[in-house]
């Protein structure tokens, strides 16, 4: 009587399923158009209204943060970034700057030998060329403005070159 039941469960189990039927319409080929195509790559439309310039402000705290980690403008513009600091410690303890570096340049290279290169508010002496823009490094209170061209299309890393601030002040830098 168990063996019945058991088998009995199984097949309306299968049956309930398809279990074991072949159908005739998954066998069917796809189109020659679906078979090796790739994902196409979004195209985000220039807005025709896109100002000149670009103004963005990026704030610093005394909790070694920054409020954005994202920024984003369009190849061609020019961009009017302000860096704020909204905290209270001077710049000798908790200074902060704004670092855009150039494709491929090691963050964690870059921001070591940034360390040790006060004398040139932390831009390390032959790396010049890794930096795409930078502002002055600024305490508690204070706030600097800098304009610069926009890069080509990318993502770029941006940092804060400030001694071990690197690690948590940190961000990606987009151009559309």
């Amino acid at each position: 009587m168990k063996k019945t039941i058991g088998i009995f469960a199984i097949s309306f189990i299968l049956a309930s399923c398809g279990g074991g039927e072949t159908k005739s319409d998954t066998t069917k080929e796809k189109p020659k158009s679906m078979i090796n195509s790739a994902p196409k790559e979004k195209v985000v439309e220039r807005p025709a209204d896109l100002p000149e310039i670009a103004e963005l402000t990026i704030e610093g705290d005394d909790m070694m943060k920054f409020d954005l980690d994202r920024m984003e403008v369009w190849e061609g513009q020019t961009v009017k970034l302000t860096l704020k600091h909204s905290g209270t410690m001077p710049v000798e303890s908790m200074g902060h700057n704004w670092t855009l570096l150039k494709p491929g340049v090691d963050i964690m290279d870059f921001g070591a030998a940034a360390a040790t290169a006060k004398a040139n508010d932390y831009l390390p002496e032959g790396k010049e060329g890794d930096v795409i823009a930078k502002t002055k490094t600024i305490g508690g209170g204070e706030e600097v403005t800098i304009e610069f061209a926009a890069p080509t299309k990318g993502t770029y890393d941006f940092i804060c070159a400030f001694p071990g601030h690197y690690g948590m002040m940190k961000g990606k830098f987009v151009v559309k």
